[in-house]
């Protein structure tokens, strides 16, 4: 429905979660625009496609499988 409200998830350690289509305003004036049904804005400015986060406020790192403890 036109009149309820967009929710909006502000993550602990990651992105901010709009549900969308969603039009953003950048601090420069330029707009852009997603239509994905939920769209990851990047809060940390680390993403190489800002204003959407690719997770790169993620740690790169795994954790060797063979040094792992089976659960």
């Amino acid at each position: 429905m036109p009149d309820d409200p967009h929710r909006v998830v502000i993550t602990g350690d990651g992105p901010i979660l709009v549900e969308g289509p969603v039009d953003i305003e950048l601090p420069d004036g330029r707009r852009v625009r997603s239509q994905r049904p939920v769209t990851a804005l990047c809060a940390c400015r680390r993403s190489r496609r800002y204003p959407f986060c690719d997770t790169s406020h993620r740690t790169r790192t795994r954790p060797d499988r063979e040094t792992q403890e089976p659960s």
